[in-house]
């Protein structure tokens, strides 16, 4: 019975973890952004690596999409090295999708993720997430 109740709870306690295998390492969001629905990707894409002792540099790619138009975005983001959650900001025309602004996103990585945590649209200084 013991050794069945451990393999039940760690199907259950690995769930999450498979959930992002599955995913690529990609998180995915939608945000309102002038009453346009906004779709936002983004993805580790390989290995993270340090860059000294207190940075961590991050392969990425990013998908934005709303109304039928996408914008593209790969590179490396830095973040701080050793700590739970390290966050950068990054900035999106929002041109490439059809819409006036900049997205003034704050990213936040953790357990090999990238996430949009804040999002702030310009001008107006209109808060978004």
């Amino acid at each position: 019975m013991a050794p069945r109740v451990l393999a039940v709870w760690m199907f259950f306690a690995m769930a999450p973890l498979r959930g992002i295998a599955a995913a690529g390492g990609c998180s995915q969001e939608t945000l309102a952004v002038q009453n346009t629905p906004v779709t936002i990707v983004y993805c580790v894409v390989g290995m993270p690596h340090r860059d000294g002792p207190a940075e961590v540099v991050v392969p990425f790619t990013a998908r934005f999409s709303a109304r039928g138009a996408s914008a593209m975005r790969a590179g490396s983001l830095h973040f701080l090295a050793d700590e739970g959650v390290s966050r950068v900001l990054s900035t999106v025309d929002l041109g490439a999708l059809n819409l006036a602004g900049t997205l003034h996103l704050t990213l936040a990585y953790s357990r090999g993720l990238i996430r949009v945590e804040g999002a702030l649209l310009t001008p107006g200084a209109i808060t978004i997430k």
